[in-house]
């Protein structure tokens, strides 16, 4: 019996996340996202953008996260621009970062480059273990 309670107890202890591990990927350098001009920008209009193909690592097990991200938004004054918005989420292919992070530090990554009036970010993963996970982040300014 008490080789079962360490063999439990050591299992429990491998299972721990660290700070480090909640904090991968998120300060990482990762290819800019580039905008142009938007011709429209006196109309409210959205722009969708995805990627099925998005894919990732979890910083704790090494294992891939593969999804598709969904950028969906009113651009201001500029529009993000495609081929770098694709470089910029190949550049997740070997990072370690949570599913949820690398949501919120695309969100965060697409206001800096094109700020817009509103965006939402999605992405939605496939089962590892039977376990689906959809997870969304949203921003919202107000026009001035």
């Amino acid at each position: 019996m008490a080789d079962k309670k360490k063999k439990a107890a050591k299992a429990e202890a491998e299972r721990v996340y660290t700070d480090e591990h909640a904090a991968s990927g998120l300060d990482t350098a990762l290819p800019a996202i580039e905008c142009w001009p938007n011709q429209y920008s006196s109309n409210d209009y959205w722009i969708e953008v995805t990627t099925p193909e998005f894919t990732s690592v979890c910083p704790r097990t090494g294992l891939p996260d593969q999804g598709t991200i969904t950028i969906r938004y009113i651009p201001d004054k500029l529009c993000l621009e495609l081929k770098s918005l694709k470089m910029y989420w190949l550049a997740y292919r070997n990072l370690g970062i949570f599913q949820e992070n690398a949501v919120n530090r695309i969100l965060e990554d697409c206001i800096k480059a094109c700020a817009p009036r509103e965006i939402v970010v999605s992405g939605e993963f496939t089962p590892r273990g039977g376990v689906y996970s959809t997870i969304t982040a949203n921003y919202s300014r107000r026009r001035k």
